[in-house]
């Protein structure tokens, strides 16, 4: 059977009393804590420390122990289970999420790439139709304007020719007045405008 400190004591007082009562005459004292002063000067041990008392104490260590762990067990263990396991969930979510995200602008950097890439190549050639449309044309126009020169050319040397034909046959028209005329003043006698020609073209042709 256990038992308290305080029966404990109350027993070792009444054994002490009924033991030495009326011999010595000593009056009872007690100490601050309440524990008895007996004639012998002897004073009882801090509660805790006191053997006597260690059953008891053992007893509802193991019994509040007990309950502390079935509290952990049922209760506080559990609940921060629970925690751990949703932010683990949380944190798997936001993982995949960011996985997710990470894939999508890969997959937008790709196709904006491409797309980069097939608008570089349009702008390319259209560069090269509209430099091939600028040469053609500017061919065209220069074999217009090559053409066109051309017939002037045709033209302004049929007309120096037809200049220079009559121009010559002036001149000769000329050579022969002058000849006849010299022929007058310096002779004194007469030709024929037949003999004349003949003459100028004898000496054209020397």
């Amino acid at each position: 059977m256990f038992v308290t400190p305080a029966f404990a004591q109350a027993q070792e007082t009444e054994e002490m009393q009924s033991g030495n009562g009326a011999a010595d005459g000593s009056a009872e004292m007690h100490t601050e804590t309440g524990v008895a002063d007996h004639g012998g000067g002897h004073e009882a041990s801090f509660p805790p420390f006191d053997s006597a008392t260690f059953p008891s104490q053992l007893l509802w260590l193991a019994i509040t122990f007990g309950l502390f762990y079935m509290f952990m067990n049922k209760v506080v263990v559990p609940r921060i289970g629970g925690i751990l396991e949703h932010r683990r969930d949380r944190i798997a979510q936001d993982l995949d999420e960011a996985n997710r995200l990470k894939e999508e602008a890969d997959a937008a950097i790709a196709a904006y790439e491409q797309d980069l890439a097939t608008a570089r190549n349009k702008a390319a050639e259209i560069g090269q139709e509209a430099r091939d449309k600028a040469k053609a044309a500017a061919e065209a126009e220069r074999a217009k304007v090559e053409a066109e020169l051309s017939e002037r050319m045709a033209e302004a040397e049929k007309s120096i020719a037809d200049i220079k034909a009559k121009a010559l046959g002036e001149v000769d028209a000329i050579a022969t007045e002058t000849a006849t005329d010299l022929v007058k003043h310096l002779l004194g006698g007469t030709v024929t405008k037949a003999e004349v020609d003949a003459a100028v073209r004898d000496a054209a042709a020397k």
